[in-house]
Order: structure tokens, then sequence, then C-alpha cells
């Protein structure tokens, strides 16, 4: 097993680790974020068609640093809070397979 190198790496990682519909509902979730939350929407065209990588890589491009932390909030919405154990400053954290 390795470790994640990037944050990029291991946001990949946890979206091949959702299942098909809870990539959907992730995916609605950064459609319907609330701008107020100081997060903005990713428009609704390249989300419907991102598979895990093209994700990955939207998130980083419209939230950069606090892409991880997007990600958290909307990981513990849909309820895999199992996956939200490996972030940093958690107390249990997963290694992952290279994929």
């Amino acid at each position: 097993m390795a470790t994640i190198t990037s944050d990029k790496e291991m946001l990949l990682n946890l979206m091949k680790d959702l299942k098909q519909e809870e990539l959907k509902g992730f995916k609605w979730f950064l459609k319907i974020r609330d701008v107020s939350s100081g997060f903005p929407q990713i428009p609704v065209g390249p989300l419907d068609d991102a598979d895990a990588s093209d994700l990955v890589d939207l998130m980083m491009k419209t939230y950069s640093h606090s892409a991880l932390q997007v990600t958290k909030d909307i990981l513990k919405k849909i309820n895999r809070n199992d996956l939200v154990e490996i972030f940093p400053g958690t107390s249990c954290k997963r290694k992952y397979k290279n994929y």
C-alpha cells in the first residue's frame, strides 16, 4: 500500500471509492453549493459528464486548496463518514492502494 502523495491523488481515490449513485449525489451537492458558504458552484455542464478524474480537476480548478474541505463537507452529506476519516487531522487514516 502507498500513502497519498497529493491532494489531487487523495481526491481521485476518494471519488473512485464512491458508488455510481453516491457520485451522482456528490455532483448534485456541487451544483447546489450556496455561494454564501464561501465556495462557488461548479457549472452544471462540466459536471454532468465528468468522470472521477474530470471531477477532481474541476474541483481543484474551482476550489484550489479548499477542495479537500468541500469534499469532506459533501461526503458527510452523502453519509460517507467512513471516507471522511482519512482526511488529515482525523484520528483514523486509511491508506490506499495505487490504482
